[in-house]
């Protein structure tokens, strides 16, 4: 099934095919867990379904964050 997401960080709208089916996303979407509804999937893959992130955007992301090192002064 095509999965069409937009990323909550980029705004980037992206389409995977995915293996599931649409009563899968029914129950995730009714309250079931996700790791439970989708347990073939990869994290990667199950985070694209919550937030539309995929893991090169996350890995971007966490690089971007950690370049600026925050100094307190207490």
């Amino acid at each position: 099934m095509q999965v069409k997401r937009k990323s909550m960080l980029t705004g980037v709208e992206r389409v995977r095919e995915l293996n599931i089916t649409q009563d899968q996303l029914n129950a995730w979407a009714a309250g079931s867990l996700i790791q439970n509804v989708f347990p073939h999937l990869s994290d990667d893959d199950r985070e694209f379904i919550k937030t539309g992130v995929t893991g090169e955007e996350w890995e971007a992301y966490w690089e971007e964050s950690n370049r600026d090192e925050f100094i307190y002064d207490i």
